[in-house]
């Protein structure tokens, strides 16, 4: 069946010139993920290729994926802050600041098939961990 008056290998041509017009556009776009970045976990999974496109076009795709878990993790912020002030008897709060938890970005990550583990961080002291101030000999 024929629709739209196009013939069978039209489309394919079309999707062809389609694609070869969007990998020549990644030459002239300037992905947010470095290209050497990009280059250095493909290369640490056993993936080379000498083709600039190929690599912007990974960057691209992460830089998506990072994007939207990033949008999820702000959602999931949002209903737990959101919940919270329910909780709350006091409802004077103006405090709009949003905190993202590593709960959030587990959340978000569990929703694309990546499980997030972190270890429990327990401090005495805000100022555990951190370098002893210097002191000064004269």
């Amino acid at each position: 069946m024929n629709h739209g008056g196009q013939q069978p290998g039209d489309s394919r041509h079309d999707d062809d010139s389609a694609l070869t017009e969007f990998l020549s556009s990644l030459m002239d776009y300037t992905p947010t993920i470095p290209d050497e970045l990009v280059e250095h976990y493909m290369a640490k999974s056993g993936f080379q290729c000498p083709d600039v496109r190929l690599i912007r076009l990974v960057a691209v795709a992460t830089q998506k994926f990072i994007s939207e878990v990033a949008t999820d993790a702000l959602q999931h912020s949002k209903a737990r802050q959101t919940s919270i002030v329910k909780d709350k008897k006091d409802k004077q709060q103006k405090d709009k600041r949003l905190v993202l938890t590593i709960e959030d970005l587990s959340k978000a990550l569990r929703e694309y098939g990546v499980n997030l583990k972190h270890q429990e961080y327990f401090a005495d002291s805000p100022s555990a961990g951190l370098d002893p101030p210097a002191t000064r000999d004269e």
